[in-house]
């Protein structure tokens, strides 16, 4: 993993086929866009971005999430990459990219891309289920100027960037390789959109990942549920790597939540 990788979550889409902002979908108690955020917070030690169209209204976001505007309305993801990775140039050696329409995004895919970084390498890229994810992918900041470059003359397709920078296409087999995401991801759901209502309805009827609190495995998609579910008060329990003491904090499949040491015992 590059260390000091940032985060940047593209939440300024049309959202066309959903019929509403993906961002302001219900999530267990919070937000599509605010999951999203808080599952990148929990993993990237470096700073995480949110980038919104021009003057796009947000639901909240976790405290450390700083928001960028994308300058220019209707030209695409090439423009928010291009809006996020500028925003962190100077802070951050990469970042992982991703849209605001992946609910099971797990901790250990984006692990897993940003360790595909080597020397020489621009941009990770999955290429999962046969399909390239590029709003799943590993940018270096630098390529900020080249994406913008490729933006004004024309080619706002993620497609064009692959011929001028270097790419490491990651497989399934490469990802899955990783033996904590085949046991937590085995399907590579992380990767897994949703673009319009049935996709939503059938994403939030799925249950809650499996979680254990102390000693019990219980299904809850954030802290407070997982907490309630165990009977535990929430000021008793933590997740190991959260930037954030709130019950709202999403919960993976795999996750164990712990006992604070003032209430072990």
């Amino acid at each position: 993993m590059v260390i000091g990788a940032a985060g940047v979550v593209l939440a300024g889409g049309r959202s066309t086929r959903m019929g509403a902002a993906k961002a302001d979908l219900e999530w267990h108690g919070t937000t599509l866009l605010y999951r999203i955020a808080a599952v990148l917070a929990r993993t990237v030690d470096g700073p995480l971005v949110v980038v919104r169209a021009p003057g796009q209204e947000l639901p909240e976001l976790p405290a450390c999430v700083e928001v960028v505007e994308d300058p220019v309305e209707g030209l695409g993801p090439m423009q928010g990459i291009a809006a996020g990775l500028a925003a962190l140039a100077d802070r951050a050696p990469a970042a992982f990219v991703c849209s605001t329409d992946l609910p099971f995004l797990h901790p250990a895919f984006v692990r897993r891309v940003l360790r595909g970084f080597e020397p020489g390498v621009d941009m990770v890229l999955p290429v999962a289920h046969g399909f390239r994810q590029p709003l799943a992918a590993g940018y270096r900041t630098s390529l900020a100027a080249l994406i913008g470059k490729l933006v004004g003359d024309g080619n706002l397709a993620p497609g064009m960037l692959y011929e001028h920078c270097a790419v490491r296409r990651l497989t399934d087999a490469d990802l899955l390789a990783d033996a904590d995401l085949a046991r937590v991801d085995p399907n590579l759901d992380s990767v897994l959109n949703i673009n319009a209502p049935d996709d939503y309805a059938a994403a939030r009827a799925r249950p809650a990942p499996e979680v254990t609190v102390g000693s019990t495995t219980v299904r809850a998609a954030t802290l407070g549920a997982a907490a309630a579910a165990a009977g535990i008060p929430l000021d008793q329990v933590t997740v190991t790597g959260d930037r954030m003491t709130d019950p709202r904090i999403p919960l993976v499949a795999g996750d164990t939540v712990m006992l604070r040491p003032a209430a072990a015992g």
